[in-house]
């Protein structure tokens, strides 16, 4: 039994030294069902369903999301690891401003690259361990997770934040039949800071915690569909054609985060150097930019509405 016990340790070290050998910032692991705040964030996903908050995306009602054992067969255990997207070649810009998540790789190929060896590798220690990769398409309470394995804790602005890298952490998962030893889970540190809900130009943060989708202008530069903006919500874009990071660059715990020197973080040269000759880009050059990114998910019309929203009222 002892055996067992010391096997199981080192095992789990080395998962989470691997994780960090393959690039990520952090790893931690949390045990499947989880504890009890695994509960209540499930209570307040349910809250937030229920005014609406999600708007058009749909797939978060997913009942799937409120269980992990769905996703695999005997899930014991979850290695939860984070990629540092913050680079040194990220600056800020008076116009066309684009969230740093989206600047560089794909952060789902990229995690999903490096979960893979790590699932391989595992497997070199374990034969029989099963396992699964998730990186945020599929059906899980991704922050909720990383903050039961000791990431960091779900911050006012609903990010989870880390003590050394704050919110610049893409999530990815590794789900395991193997029973490891668990991290402790993450306490809040926000104390009472709400910076981020002082600074969102249209107050898409309604309480601490909790996001109104229909105001925020992240959702509606990447996830609106339709062809205008609500007037709240255009008329505050201040710059940001994709994404936005008001919430997160105006938090303290994201003033002295350390710098990711891989070319995978870097933005994408177009991305630095866009500017209105966008607006006369045809379809085809609009694919040939955005792929093997992340802003895809952005249609070449979505990039021509937001810009000259974004222009209309600068």
């Amino acid at each position: 039994m002892r055996n067992l016990i010391k096997f199981k340790e080192e095992l789990s070290d080395k998962l989470k030294q691997k994780a960090i050998f393959e690039g990520f910032a952090v790893s931690g692991i949390a045990s499947i069902p989880g504890g009890s705040r695994l509960k209540l964030r499930n209570q307040a996903l349910e809250r937030w369903l229920a005014n609406n908050y999600h708007s058009e995306m749909k797939w978060m009602e997913a009942e799937r999301r409120k269980n992990i054992e769905s996703l695999l067969n005997g899930a014991k255990s979850v290695l939860t690891v984070g990629f540092n997207y913050l680079s040194h070649e990220h600056k800020e810009k008076a116009k066309f401003k684009i969230g740093k998540f989206g600047q560089g790789e794909d952060y789902h190929k990229v995690i999903t690259k490096k979960l893979k060896k790590i699932g391989k590798w595992i497997n070199t220690e374990v034969p029989n361990c099963k396992w699964k990769i998730c990186v945020d398409t599929s059906p899980l309470l991704e922050k909720a997770w990383a903050e039961e394995a000791g990431l960091g804790w779900i911050g006012k602005n609903s990010n989870l934040i880390n003590k050394e890298f704050g919110s610049w952490l893409t999530l990815g998962f590794l789900i395991l039949s193997e029973d490891l030893t668990p991290d402790n889970s993450s306490q809040s540190l926000c104390g009472i800071c709400e910076k981020c809900i002082e600074k969102c130009p249209t107050n898409a943060i309604t309480e601490p915690f909790v996001i109104d989708s229909e105001k925020c202008i992240a959702y509606h530069t990447i996830e609106n569909r339709n062809q205008t903006f609500p007037e709240h919500v255009e008329k505050n874009l201040n710059g940001w054609i994709a994404g936005c990071d008001i919430c997160q660059d105006v938090c303290p715990w994201n003033k002295t985060v350390p710098l990711n020197k891989n070319i995978e973080a870097y933005p994408k040269s177009w991305v630095k150097n866009l500017n209105i000759e966008a607006l006369s880009w045809d379809e085809k050059k609009w694919k040939k930019n955005l792929q093997g990114t992340t802003l895809k998910r952005i249609k070449p019309w979505m990039w021509k509405r937001n810009i000259k929203a974004m222009l209309k009222n600068t």
